[in-house]
């Protein structure tokens, strides 16, 4: 059953979100000039300085924002329910522009609204953080195997030009198994710095699981994509300082042209991978064309 709040009720629940630091909570008459408003004003940056006690709510606003606040303060000020949550535009004190967050309520009686603002830069920053989280492997820093799948999946429907290639450390579990996966954990961030020095700046490197990476080569030709991954394939030979003693670490490689779909562009890397491990391992292999990929190029070897 849905119940009302008495006018204490209403200034007890006031005095709870007026305390805090960082939400405006203020008061308007019912044409929605502000008559109380609790000091973070000064702390969101709003474009005047001081109390905003007197002022329409829409000074404190961007124009583009005049219509959706005149509705929700009217639907407030009836006694209505508005939409909730609504983003607003706000002009700081410093000419930028800074988004917040509104919401508005009834006074009882219909006397005026009851609003809360709040900054969403913290949230959004925070939104930002927890989806750069998600899309990078915590170990190597690299972005992850759903990064790597959503922005070869981007360049296709760019119809961009370019080459995908797939690395696997050949005999990865064995070096867990020797070396214990502190070893393996060393040899996976030494491998992606050295990813990281030998391929170019445009160039995407992701770690797509256990000792596998991808890399996508936007606008590399053939000739360019197969010179990147044996400088890959050839320097790893070499890497031996920064794993542990005793360890001969390799890897394999297939390489496919970006062109058809992200499936079937990642479906002839994969089987040209599979083909560089049976023909020896420690070698790229190069997939000649998206629409026969067993149909393998020379090793490039």
């Amino acid at each position: 059953m849905r119940g009302t709040f008495s006018p204490g009720e209403y200034s007890a629940l006031y005095e709870l979100v007026a305390g805090s630091p960082t939400d405006l909570v203020l008061k308007t008459d019912p044409r929605g000039h502000i008559v109380h408003a609790t000091p973070a004003s000064a702390r969101l940056g709003l474009a005047f300085a001081g109390d905003p006690v007197g002022r329409h709510l829409l000074e404190l606003l961007h124009p583009s924002c005049a219509e959706i606040v005149i509705a929700e303060h009217g639907a407030a000020v009836a006694g209505r329910t508005g939409t909730g949550w609504i983003e607003v535009l706000a002009i700081a004190q410093d000419g930028a522009q800074r988004w917040l967050e509104m919401k508005l309520g009834p006074l009882p009686a219909g006397r005026g609204a009851l609003g809360l603002l709040r900054s969403i830069e913290d949230r959004r920053s925070l939104e930002d953080r927890l989806f750069t989280a998600e899309m990078t492997d915590p170990l190597t820093r690299l972005t992850n195997r759903d990064a790597f799948t959503r922005m070869l999946a981007h360049l296709v429907e760019r119809g961009a030009a370019g080459h995908l290639a797939l690395f696997d450390l050949d005999h990865f579990r064995s070096i867990n198994l020797r070396h214990g996966h502190s070893g393996g954990d060393r040899v996976l961030v030494a491998c992606a710095r050295l990813m990281r020095a030998l391929l170019g700046p445009d160039d995407i490197i992701s770690r797509t699981g256990g000792g596998s990476f991808g890399v996508l080569l936007p606008g590399a030709d053939a000739g360019g994509a197969r010179s990147a991954c044996e400088s890959v394939v050839a320097a790893l030979r070499e890497l031996g300082a920064e794993v542990p003693r005793g360890l001969r670490l390799t890897a394999s490689a297939g390489l496919a042209r970006i062109a058809g779909s992200a499936d079937a562009a990642l479906r002839n890397a994969e089987l040209a991978l599979l083909a560089a491990k049976s023909r020896g391992r420690a070698r790229v292999v190069c997939a000649e064309g998206a629409a026969s990929p067993w149909s393998l190029g020379k090793s490039c070897h």
